[in-house]
């Protein structure tokens, strides 16, 4: 694995559904060596089970709370799984969704959220979960970013998905598209472009971060054109926030936005809805991405992918996001140990 050369610090992955690739990829991710110390959240009992019927090898052992916070971090050796216990309702198979094991979905959530929030570790890394089986069982979910929003009593969030060369952040997220306009307001808008640049600043060590900002219709309204959202909405904030010193360009047609003239001098896009941004993103790094929370009290990141039931347990499924989203949760919690010193 990659990873920094400065002091091991603490990270905390919980790896989500257990009937998915989640325990897959960290037992996978276990067999090399990695530079800080990882700390999985979860059934070791799960994990072993797992390891067994993926014939990888694997020591586990389990840690707790109060150890953890009596001991310093260590970097972690191969083939070697520390957990953090938490027990499963029933027995996972593996690719067989199990609505009884929603609770503990949502207790390794919330126990890594606590040890963030108390200092235990310095990030967190989340696996795929499927919505669909916590709502079965009884439990109102409509995601991990609203969840660890409520966890945290953060008002506000913000989605940033980033691979290699790009980053794209979201103005709104998961909504019909016949509802973005209605949702899209200069206040909304404002709050968000502060929530990205100061993280930008704070966790990404980007002393005067240059945002794009797209567009929301085609060629960016035409000047009223094809829309007044941009006279209206977007321009006036954009303005407003230059006067105080933000590097913003736009608001620029999405469809030439994405291309070298513009990102090769950018550290960051703001899209206006999901899929004017995410699927240039996806196309250039799927499998490669990572979902980052910005506005949290945390630090969190997860992979770009699913729950894969299907191929769960058949040791086909690739690390890559997991080990992207690792790789930039420990880089974003060292800026943000340095920036709070």
């Amino acid at each position: 694995m990659q990873g920094s050369s400065t002091s091991p610090i603490r990270l905390a992955i919980t790896p989500g559904e257990p009937a998915g690739i989640g325990p897959d990829i960290v037992i996978q991710l276990a067999q090399s060596s990695y530079p800080h110390e990882l700390i999985i959240v979860g059934d070791p009992l799960l994990f072993a089970q797992r390891a067994k019927q993926l014939q990888l090898p694997l020591s586990i052992k389990q840690t707790s709370i109060e150890e953890l916070r009596n001991t310093a971090p260590m970097a972690t050796k191969a083939q070697q799984l520390t957990v953090l216990p938490i027990t499963l309702a029933q027995p996972s198979q593996a690719g067989q969704l199990n609505p009884s094991n929603a609770p503990y979905i949502l207790n390794t959530l919330d126990t890594a959220i606590n040890g963030c929030l108390q200092g235990t570790f310095s990030a967190l890394i989340t696996g795929p979960i499927h919505k669909g089986v916590i709502n079965d069982y009884g439990i109102p979910f409509s995601g991990h970013t609203e969840y660890l929003a409520e966890k945290t009593n953060t008002e506000k969030v913000v989605m940033l998905l980033a691979t290699k060369g790009l980053r794209v952040a979201l103005a709104t997220t998961h909504l019909p598209l016949k509802e973005v306009s209605s949702h899209l307001t200069q206040s909304s808008l404002e709050e968000i472009l502060r929530i990205l640049h100061t993280d930008l600043q704070q966790k990404f060590g980007l002393r005067s971060p240059h945002i794009l900002v797209a567009g929301l219709n085609p060629h960016a309204g035409e000047n009223g054109h094809l829309g007044m959202e941009e006279i209206t909405i977007i321009s006036p904030v954009l303005n407003r926030l230059r006067e105080e010193g933000f590097n913003l360009t736009g608001p620029l047609p999405a469809d030439t936005l994405f291309t070298p003239k513009y990102l090769e001098h950018a550290d960051a896009v703001l899209a206006m809805y999901h899929d004017q941004g995410l699927p240039v993103l996806k196309y250039l790094g799927f499998g490669q991405a990572v979902n980052i929370t910005l506005g949290l009290p945390i630090v969190r990141t997860s992979v770009d992918h699913g729950t894969a039931l299907d191929m769960a347990g058949t040791g086909k499924a690739d690390t890559g996001s997991l080990l992207t989203a690792l790789n930039t949760a420990s880089n974003m919690a060292q800026v943000h140990i340095k920036e709070a010193e």
